[in-house]
């Protein structure tokens, strides 16, 4: 299960690496730009002086969150009660669609997401993130039993599905790197509003991978081992979040060392075990707070 946004629209055509990026990141900045200085999240005196904190979480991206027989369930539904536990002041949550979602955050209406999001340089101008709980490394996703997709060479020319306005999509020129050093080139790239699509014209042959990141790709194959399989790598390495306003250094500090507290105690690893399919050990254990750290990391990891 996948975000699914309002609508679906037909599928657009490939732009240049270079407006990539540029049109992924125009809509966060843009609200950057637009939010009034008095809204403002709570950083953590006020939040411990009201004796409340307002998460926003989604419902439809499995298997960070999600609804199950009418419940929230998924990774952060679980990390949401263990954070109630530790917390000296209540959390109160609102389920969100993830398209208003950060919006929500940036302009104080939440304190922060609880949620799955990627971390980017546009996100990171707006917020700061938590050390990561999971890798956001992208692979290709092909079809189950298709052998002629066996590395990153593999790739040159073919068709390609990505979901529109993602992290995914601004990535790409990763890809189209890694592409031209093997003598290759980057093919038709399709964009849709919502995963499912794209998996759909996949498993019929309309398109020859998908790329998403780690974590749904192995919900994906191991929910359908029949129908698709997990392909090479497509970017360098990538993570997963929680994003929190500038404006609340020392609530990113609260949450951190509530990602501290889980990780030594064993919790951590069991969640992602339980929810991802594999532990991820090696990620940063430090907040992410600029650009340029973030590529450091990302470079240190490679």
């Amino acid at each position: 299960m996948m975000r699914f946004p309002i609508r679906s629209t037909t599928p657009t055509p490939h732009r240049s690496g270079a407006r990539l990026a540029t049109l992924v990141g125009g809509a966060l900045l843009a609200l950057a730009m637009a939010t009034p200085p008095w809204a403002m999240a709570a950083d953590l005196p006020e939040i411990e002086s009201r004796g409340s904190m307002s998460v926003a979480t989604e419902d439809n991206y499995a298997p960070f969150n999600y609804i199950e027989n009418g419940q929230p369930v998924g990774f952060n539904a679980d990390v949401l009660v263990a954070l109630r536990e530790y917390a000296d002041f209540d959390v109160k949550q609102d389920i969100l669609p993830w398209t208003g979602l950060l919006a929500a955050v940036s302009t104080g209406q939440y304190d922060m997401a609880l949620t799955g999001a990627s971390v980017s340089d546009e996100r990171l101008r707006v917020f700061n993130y938590t050390a990561p709980y999971a890798s956001a490394q992208h692979f290709a996703i092909t079809r189950a039993g298709d052998g002629s997709i066996k590395s990153v060479a593999d790739l040159s020319g073919k068709t390609l599905g990505v979901q529109a306005g993602s992290v995914l999509l601004s990535r790409l020129p990763e890809l189209e790197k890694m592409l031209k050093e093997s003598g290759g080139e980057l093919g038709k790239v399709v964009q849709y509003e919502s995963y499912p699509e794209a998996f759909a014209d996949l498993a019929n042959g309309r398109l020859d991978f998908v790329i998403d990141s780690a974590v749904p790709v192995n919900t994906l194959v191991a929910s359908k081992p029949n129908v698709f399989a997990k392909g090479p790598a497509v970017s360098g390495p990538g993570y997963v979040s929680w994003p929190i306003p500038k404006s609340s250094p020392e609530l990113l500090a609260y949450m951190n060392g509530f990602l501290d507290h889980l990780r030594d105690s064993g919790q951590l690893a069991a969640l992602q075990e339980k929810w991802f399919g594999e532990s991820f050990p090696n990620l940063p254990t430090v907040p992410l707070t600029s650009v340029e750290q973030f590529h450091e990391l990302q470079a240190s990891s490679q």
